[in-house]
């Protein structure tokens, strides 16, 4: 099992950014991975992935899960953006 990423790493590392603030804002809409996954079309696992900082979006998936979050693709690059101190 991967190990969590140290607390310098959440503050440098745009994927482990992006993970943390999709994470939110999935619980914020009230989604688990699960549905969160089936309803943007993407396996769990993936999801999971994601969150996690292991794997980074495509352009087309960063599309898919913005319009999942009811967020336009560069709202939600704004809050890894904001994450990452820019």
């Amino acid at each position: 099992m991967a190990r969590p990423p140290n607390r310098s790493q959440h503050k440098s590392n745009p994927k482990i950014a992006f993970g943390l603030v999709l994470r939110k804002l999935r619980e914020q809409v009230g989604d688990s991975q699960d549905s969160f996954a089936h309803r943007t079309g993407y396996h769990r696992n993936y999801v999971g992935q994601l969150e996690r900082g292991e794997k980074s979006p495509s352009l087309n998936a960063l599309f898919n899960l913005s319009k999942a979050l009811g967020l336009r693709p560069s709202q939600l690059l704004e809050r890894v953006e904001k994450r990452l101190g820019f």
